[in-house]
C-alpha cells in the first residue's frame, strides 16, 4: 500500500485541473490524474510537471458523464495505490453555443448538466464510499473531497443558463456531501473560481478584458489557474480541518457587495 497521500483530480490535462494537479504534488501527494484523453499534449505535459516535484503521475482517461464507467476508474486508481485521500471533483464545460434563454435546447442543456453537475456527484459518491472504507484501514488518514464551482453558482448569465444551473447544483452538492460525510471524518469543501484565463474564457477575452479594467473585478485583474491551485493546496495541507461545508471563492472581490 502506497505511504505517499494520493489526489484524484478530474479534468485535469489543462487550466484549473493542470494547476491544481501541480500544486498537490508540489504537497507531496501522487496525482491520479483523470481526463477524456491520456494521451493529449496537456497530459504529457502535467505528468512531467507532477514528476518534477517528486510525485507519481497515474493519468486515466473517463469521460466523467460516463457514470457507469466510474467504478471501473476508482478500483484501478485503489488497485495501484491503495488509497485516495483527496479529491477534486474539477472537469467541467461550458455550453458549446451561448445562447439566449429563451433559445436554450434541450441537448445543450443535457450535456452540460451530465458532464458538470451528475457525473461529479456520482463520482463523488462512489470515491466517499471509498473513504468510508479505508478509514478504518488506514492510521491517521484525514480524507477530503473538493467540488470546483463558478461565482456562476450565484450570478445569472441568461445566454448560458445551463452552466449556471449546473454549477448552483453542484455548490448544493458540496453542502450536501459535507452534511452526510461530517460524521465519517470526511471533509468537504467547495472552492468556486471567478473570472479565471482558460480556454474555456479565453474566446472572451476582450469582453472580459474590459470589464476587469472598468472595475468589475475589485482587484483588477484576470484570475489565474495557479489562484485556485494554491487554495486547494491550502485545504489539502489541513489549513481548514475545522470548516467542512466551506465555500472559498476565488474571485478578486466578485463576492463583494457594493453600492
Amino acid at each position: 500500500m502506497n505511504g505517499k497521500p494520493v489526489a484524484v483530480i478530474t479534468g485535469a490535462s489543462r487550466g484549473i485541473g493542470r494547476a491544481t494537479a501541480i500544486s498537490l504534488a508540489a504537497e507531496g501527494y501522487d496525482i491520479a490524474a483523470i481526463a477524456r484523453s491520456v494521451n493529449s499534449e496537456g497530459m504529457e505535459i502535467l505528468g512531467s510537471e507532477v514528476e518534477k516535484r517528486g510525485a507519481q503521475f497515474f493519468p486515466v482517461g473517463l469521460d466523467i458523464s460516463c457514470t457507469v464507467c466510474q467504478m471501473e476508474v476508482v478500483s484501478n486508481i485503489l488497485e495501484r495505490y491503495g488509497r485516495i485521500d483527496f479529491l477534486v471533483n474539477n472537469a467541467g464545460v461550458a455550453p458549446l453555443h451561448r445562447k439566449d434563454l429563451l433559445e436554450m435546447t434541450e441537448d445543450s442543456y443535457d450535456r452540460v448538466m451530465n458532464i458538470n453537475l451528475r457525473g461529479p456527484v456520482f463520482f463523488a459518491q462512489k470515491v466517499a464510499r471509498e473513504m468510508i472504507w479505508l478509514k478504518s484501514q488506514l492510521q491517521g488518514y484525514k480524507p477530503s473531497v473538493i467540488f470546483i464551482t463558478s461565482v456562476s453558482a450565484e450570478l445569472s448569465s441568461p445566454n448560458r443558463t445551463e452552466y449556471c444551473v449546473s454549477k448552483a447544483g453542484l455548490s448544493m452538492a458540496s453542502a450536501v456531501f459535507a452534511d452526510r460525510l461530517a460524521k465519517e471524518g470526511i471533509r468537504v469543501f467547495e472552492v468556486r473560481p471567478g473570472i479565471i484565463m482558460t480556454d474555456m474564457t479565453i474566446k472572451l477575452t476582450d469582453k472580459y478584458t474590459e470589464l476587469i479594467n472598468e472595475g468589475f473585478v475589485p482587484q483588477r485583474r484576470w484570475g489565474l489557474p495557479e489562484d485556485v491551485g494554491k487554495a486547494v493546496a491550502s485545504i489539502a495541507r489541513g489549513d481548514w480541518d475545522y470548516s467542512t461545508g466551506m465555500v472559498f471563492e476565488i474571485s478578486g472581490g466578485l463576492n463583494i457587495h457594493s453600492m
